[in-house]
């Protein structure tokens, strides 16, 4: 059996490994102008929405060998018994405790969180009028019981792997368990449909319909949501639609 030891792993290649991968938009993107074109992503069954709430990605990675790791998206901040952590965007001072008290899983689990409010950004007013205050919300999990194969992989390797769909996240029903076993609230799911409309026009009407505001402010702030993520319950599709990119491919036309 093969032994994980923090101190001896490829950094760069459990970072790679562990990245949130891109998710594409609803619409596909013109790359001519960055507006969206009326070709929307093909989903073959239900589809499960959800708040996508703006923030700052973060990721809470549980290694086989009882310790952990605090990323953002693109880097690696801090692992557990470290005296220093990097503060960027206070990631690490929010979710340290969070991940002090989950358990290891024996395997290698990455918990991917939103973390919101605060200063995180210019849309943090948008959930709180305390610039102390942050939120956080669970909206993937990944589940790699084959890391020590996948951590041999060369660094091209990996990242073709990540953003082709390579990597084994957890289906809207073990999402539903994980979450509360972690005590850790998912990000809002609004509702699940067996079709979504086609058109440009069509996608930011339901927007506006099914989402006039935040569903996770953080005191009396009723603030305006950056969009809706819609996925299969086996999250093998995946995409988003944010206010923003409809807006401005409607106001060009």
């Amino acid at each position: 059996m093969t032994r994980f030891d923090l101190r001896a792993a490829d950094l760069r290649a459990l970072n790679s490994l562990t990245k949130y991968p891109s998710i594409p938009t609803y619409h596909e993107l013109d790359p001519r102008n960055g507006g969206l074109l009326e070709s929307p992503t093909a989903f073959p069954g239900d589809v499960i929405a959800t708040e996508k709430v703006d923030g700052t990605n973060s990721r809470i990675v549980l290694l086989p060998d009882g310790s952990y790791v605090i990323g953002s998206r693109e880097e690696l901040l801090h692992a557990r018994g470290d005296l220093i952590a990097n503060p960027a965007l206070g990631i690490v001072e929010q979710l340290r405790p969070v991940a002090d008290r989950l358990a290891a899983p024996g395997s290698l689990r990455v918990y991917y969180l939103e973390l919101y409010g605060g200063k995180v950004g210019g849309a943090a007013k948008q959930y709180t009028t305390d610039a102390t205050r942050f939120g956080w919300r669970l909206f993937d999990v990944m589940l790699l019981d084959d890391w020590a194969t996948a951590l041999t992989w060369p660094q091209p390797a990996i990242s073709a792997w990540r953003e082709s769909g390579g990597q084994p996240f957890a289906t809207e029903e073990e999402l539903a368990e994980l979450a509360p076993a972690a005590g850790l609230s998912l990000t809002p799911r609004l509702f699940r449909t067996g079709s979504l409309p086609e058109s440009i026009a069509g996608m930011q009407a339901l927007l506006t319909e099914r989402l006039p505001e935040t569903l996770v402010a953080l005191d009396g702030a009723r603030g305006r949501a950056e969009g809706i993520v819609f996925r299969s319950p086996d999250r093998k599709v995946i995409a988003k639609a944010r206010f923003q990119d409809y807006a401005r491919t409607l106001r060009r036309r």
